[in-house]
């Protein structure tokens, strides 16, 4: 079970999605240290919201199917938002007013990331037993998400930090 979970929350947090693209942008525009905060706020979200979704929330979702269709619509609005936001002109990086999303703002985005609730409902179907303690199973899939949600994650802000000369290259942008 434990080996199956770490499997699953890997492959599904280091795919792209928006959480990935929004630290690679970070990772790009402001560093790897400058952006552990949005990628802390993305992990406490998501297990905070991992939690709700366990004890309950996902029915929502089955209720209200037509609630998925209109994450989806919010999270590319917000993603194209933060686009222009984050990357904005290289040619400008040191004029321009943007920064590195805060704590809450990255935990506060996994409400409208329609990648982050098909997580939680795949491992809240996928991994809670019909039989047992509630709590504590919630507790473990909880905690093993803590864990491997930062680990897969930063990667892409490492990647975004380790390209950011290249991309600030006026020379190579040229080729």
């Amino acid at each position: 079970l434990i080996f199956a979970l770490i499997s699953f929350y890997f492959v599904m947090y280091v795919t792209p999605g928006p959480n990935n693209a929004m630290v690679l942008a970070s990772g790009l525009k402001f560093g790897f240290l400058k952006s552990i905060p949005h990628m802390t706020g993305i992990t406490i979200g998501h297990v905070t919201q991992l939690i709700f979704v366990c004890l309950g929330l996902g029915k929502i979702f089955q209720i209200f199917p037509e609630l998925q269709n209109i994450l989806k619509i919010i999270c590319a609005i917000y993603l194209i938002y933060l686009g222009y936001k984050i990357i904005g002109s290289f040619s400008k990086i040191k004029d321009d007013d943007s920064r590195p999303l805060k704590f809450y703002e990255a935990a506060l985005f996994q409400i409208v990331n329609p990648k982050a609730w098909t997580i939680s409902s795949m491992a809240a179907s996928g991994f809670l037993p019909k039989d047992g303690n509630l709590i504590l199973s919630i507790l473990f899939i909880s905690c093993i998400a803590l864990i491997i949600c930062p680990i897969s994650i930063s990667p892409w802000a490492a990647f975004g930090s380790g390209i950011k000369n290249l991309v600030k290259n006026n020379k190579i942008k040229v080729i």
